[in-house]
């Protein structure tokens, strides 16, 4: 099924009720990493993404990573918005302050979406306990995605 709308002077198109091009924020990527930048161009660079740390002791301190997070707006999407990532314990507390960055959507007249990246550096990050944790992304105090993380305790060796 094709669908075309105008809205305002702007074209929607569509395949189905559920394509991202319907608006909301489409996460295309993301992913905990060691490092991640965005180029020129906008092209998002990602470098060791990972879902597990390993420790020797606990607490763990993780020196240095960063979420990388890519995503588009359509037009419905336009204006000030307030992106949140905060990250939890299995038992939902945040285990840090949560990181809130205020964003504007706006598209040019000519285009159906736009692609916004988000690169958001942590530094010196305690781990209280082994376990399940989760980096949650939020946009207006929505859910949009999750990111997954296990901190997993290697076994010290017998003396």
């Amino acid at each position: 099924m094709y669908v075309k709308q105008e809205m305002g002077m702007k074209e929607i198109r569509a395949n189905s009720r559920d394509s991202c091009l319907n608006g909301g924020m489409n996460v295309q990527v993301a992913v905990l990493c060691d490092a991640a930048t965005q180029d020129s161009s906008s092209k998002l660079n990602v470098l060791g993404a990972f879902d597990t740390i390993f420790a020797s002791q606990l607490p763990a301190l993780h020196a240095q990573c960063a979420v990388a997070l890519r995503a588009t707006f359509a037009a419905d999407d336009e204006g000030q918005h307030k992106l949140a990532l905060n990250l939890i314990n299995a038992d939902g507390r945040s285990i840090m302050p949560p990181i809130e960055i205020p964003l504007t959507v706006t598209l040019p007249e000519d285009t159906h979406f736009v692609s916004l990246n988000f690169v958001v550096s942590i530094h010196q990050l305690q781990f209280p306990a082994a376990g399940l944790y989760s980096v949650d992304i939020r946009l207006d105090g929505k859910s949009q995605a999750s990111i997954p993380l296990q901190v997993k305790l290697i076994p010290r060796a017998a003396a």
